[in-house]
């Protein structure tokens, strides 16, 4: 089954994305320069970073926050870890991250 949908980002507090732990690096400059962008009109937004290996989201989250924090952007990145675990009944890990403009 296949579902699509249109939203719209001002429409939305609190913007939230997903990222796959084995998903390569081109994800996560895609993701940060996306994170950059959305940041220039919210507050924050939450990303939660999943993989079957538990410590795939953490070293996602790692290597997310050095591309953010190269950016030229003269703001301060702020960085929020949010609930991590598994998921029941799978061998999924996950782990969310809140980024804001400090």
């Amino acid at each position: 089954m296949r579902l699509e949908y249109g939203i719209e980002v001002s429409r939305i507090e609190v913007p939230r994305f997903a990222v796959e732990a084995v998903e390569g690096i081109g994800k996560l400059f895609s993701l940060a320069a996306l994170v950059l962008n959305v940041l220039d009109t919210h507050e924050e937004v939450e990303i939660v970073f999943h993989g079957l290996n538990p410590e795939d989201p953490e070293r996602k989250i790692s290597g997310f926050r050095e591309i953010l924090e190269s950016s030229s952007d003269e703001k301060t990145m702020r960085f929020v870890s949010g609930r991590s675990g598994r998921v029941s009944g799978s061998s999924s890990s996950f782990q969310w991250l809140r980024v804001s403009r400090a």
